[in-house]
């Protein structure tokens, strides 16, 4: 080791109670001087010599080594010389050069550091201090000039600039520190250092000096996190709102940070808007972005921290953005606390980064450039090299990448426990060109809730028990074998969705080619099990779900012959909340095909879908969008399948392969119209 870099970093201090770990920049000061050390490319190691358990824990997270320092060297009137030398001692060996490292400078620049470090290297000088350099004329109190005669006033570029020790740092030999026991000694050097990295922090004043100078002085680095979290007054907008004359309420927003967001989410952020007020201009704004929104919070710390759960990320790598205090817990939450430069002091002193666009002016944008700057570039091929995902074949027909989309025809319980129903369903799929039809199969007994199993309900066939409706309108064997027998005469494929363990067992005594996993069974593991123990390929429907939760039901039932199906459970779906580059979020996770089911009225969700690369299409079928039941009124009746079924089909045919070239019909007009000019 030719160069240590020792940081003194006592636990007390008279000026600003525990300063060493005070904030700047949301990075403690004792960080920063570790980081600085670090940085410099001459200084091969650092070390913190402290007697605080936190400032050791902190100085350890950022990569130095500690040296405890005793009772006898921590006091207020010990030298810091006494702690580069104890330092050196329990490090059992002697650097060339040592380097002495005052956290009470926050802005120090490691090339200043390593300029230093050279010139005691290359024998310049024995020692050498950190100073600003500066013209000032000083006085004594008296009245007498200290560096200048009162009656001779030189022009400032007359004079030689003389250099104020700014405490920064301090270089020097490590022989002559420990023959003299001080730092100066032999030939003496300075550093020059601008005056924006020159303030030294003594008293709270200067602390909150430094803190505003952070954003301006620190290099904008990348933020390396995997979601941002934003408040809406004061980020999205300028804290203002704006009334018209019938009380609507309006906001200014900035168009810039829509693209920083849709940058976010295109290289895999997650984003989330969190208010505390309710108000449709939030969930507005949230709706152009394309983001979800939480609004009405009285406590955001709390829900902040059930939905980093939910979603099963590191707390330490997310950032949240907010400028007033009650974005103080939130902030308290994340890694990367991030305030806007207007926001209240408190929050700008908690913060780890200060932007420096205000809110509702691209504060959005720039945090969401930092973000995408620590994404790693994708591959300029990646779109063409990416692997087709399965197929699964499913009986005679290959589900995946590159085949037709399987089109499934959902009957679910809309035959209301009418088999002759069933068989006009099961023509109706037939007719229009599906390749499956798909039925629910439960054990009552099992799956109504008990508090609903005594409730009274309604029915067209009188009065009855909620458990005695749904045993009414269930299938059984027979009921399943004439459905089997029908699907094979009209060339469909069949199978359900079990909805408990032994509705698995009735359909593989049925001889199904395939299980469906409803939305609502993502979390029974105890069913996940059974049905990957059949063998069987497996649809796994990913309504009402987050990526944790899937995560789980994954690990159970594999991916050799899964197929996902990207869902919203909302019944009917409103367009916004399809969200259908899920399907992309799913392929690129998992490696999987996935499809589409949906429950929205109309063609073009679904159809979009396909255009997204949706490998097969589920859409609820009924002969009367008005007859009674609960999912009729978000089915497809049988002209809407049938021309679902045939866009889908003209989709596939216009996706073509990719490849440019010149088709037979564009010829003739190639020969006609084209002119070449040289």
């Amino acid at each position: 080791m030719r160069v240590l870099a020792v940081v003194p970093a006592r636990g007390g201090s008279a000026g600003v109670p525990l300063k060493n770990l005070a904030l700047v920049g949301g990075v403690p000061l004792v960080t920063r001087a570790v980081r600085a050390c670090r940085r410099a490319e001459l200084i091969d190691q650092v070390v913190v010599s402290t007697d605080h358990d936190g400032i050791a824990a902190t100085a350890r997270e950022a990569g130095a080594v500690v040296v405890e320092r005793p009772a006898e060297l921590s006091g207020a009137t010990a030298s810091s010389e006494s702690a580069l030398l104890h330092a050196l001692d329990a490090l059992g060996e002697d650097p060339e050069v040592v380097v002495l490292v005052q956290c009470t400078s926050a802005f120090i620049d490691p090339a200043d550091l390593s300029a230093a470090v050279r010139k005691v290297l290359d024998g310049e000088a024995d020692s050498v201090v950190s100073g600003l350099p500066t013209h000032e004329f000083l006085w004594t109190a008296g009245g007498a000039g200290v560096n200048h005669d009162p009656a001779v006033r030189p022009r400032r570029q007359d004079r030689e600039p003389e250099f104020r020790e700014n405490g920064a740092f301090y270089v020097m030999r490590t022989s002559g520190l420990r023959e003299h026991g001080h730092r100066f000694f032999g030939a003496v050097a300075v550093q020059p250092v601008p005056a924006r990295h020159a303030i030294e922090i003594d008293d709270p004043e200067d602390l909150e000096l430094v803190r505003a100078l952070a954003p301006f002085v620190d290099a904008p680095e990348p933020i390396d996190v995997d979601a941002v979290i934003t408040d809406f007054d004061g980020v999205h907008t300028d804290d203002r709102a704006y009334v018209d004359s019938e009380g609507r309420e309006m906001v200014l927003v900035s168009r810039s940070d829509g693209m920083g967001v849709s940058l976010l989410r295109r290289s895999g952020v997650k984003v989330l808007v969190m208010s505390t007020e309710q108000n449709p201009v939030v969930a507005a704004r949230a709706r152009k972005l394309g983001v979800p929104v939480l609004q009405g919070l009285a406590d955001k710390r709390t829900v902040l921290r059930d939905w980093l759960t939910i979603e099963g990320l590191d707390p330490a790598r997310v950032a949240y953005v907010g400028n007033d205090v009650n974005d103080l817990g939130p902030m308290g939450e994340v890694g990367w606390p991030v305030a806007t430069p207007d926001a209240h002091p408190r929050v700008r002193a908690a913060a780890r980064v200060v932007l420096t666009r205000p809110g509702g002016d691209g504060a959005v944008r720039e945090l969401c450039d930092r973000v995408v700057a620590a994404r790693p570039e994708p591959p300029a091929t990646a779109a063409r090299t990416r692997p087709r995902l399965g197929p699964v074949a499913i009986g005679d027909v290959r589900v995946g990448d590159g085949e037709p989309v399987y089109v499934i025809g959902e009957i679910g319980i809309n035959h209301n426990g009418d088999v002759e129903l069933a068989r006009r369903l099961i023509d109706v799929a037939a007719e229009a060109g599906c390749q499956a039809v798909k039925f629910q199969k439960r054990t009552p007994a099992i799956c109504v809730p008990e508090e609903q199993k005594g409730q009274i309900r309604q029915t067209p066939w009188g009065e009855m028990t909620y458990l005695e409706y749904k045993e009414r309108t269930e299938f059984g064997r027979e009921e399943y074998a004439q459905i089997a027998e029908h699907c094979r005469e009209r060339g469909l494929h069949w199978f359900a969705s079990p909805w408990d363990v032994p509705s698995v067992a009735f359909l593989e005594d049925m001889g199904v080619l395939v299980h469906k996993v409803a939305s609502a069974s993502v979390s029974d593991h105890e069913l996940l099990r059974a049905l990957a123990a059949t063998g069987k390929p497996l649809i796994l429907s990913t309504g009402m779900s987050t990526l944790s939760e899937i995560d789980a039901a994954v690990e159970i039932l594999g991916t050799d012959r899964l197929i996902m199906m990207h869902a919203t459970s909302t019944y009917p779906l409103p367009p916004e909340e399809a969200n259908l580059r899920t399907i992309t979020t799913l392929k690129e996770r998992y490696g999987v095909p996935v499809g589409y089911s949906g429950h929205e009225r109309g063609l073009q969700i679904s159809l979009a879908a396909v255009t997204l690369g949706a490998v097969c299409v589920e859409r609820h079928i009924t002969l009367d969008r008005t007859m009674w039941g609960s999912d009729h009124a978000a089915s497809l009746e049988p002209s809407g399948l049938e021309h679902l079924v045939r866009d889908i089909r003209i989709i596939e045919q216009a996706m073509g392969d990719g490849v440019k070239r010149v088709f037979p019909g564009e010829q003739a007009p190639k020969a006609r119209l084209r002119r070449v000019t040289v």
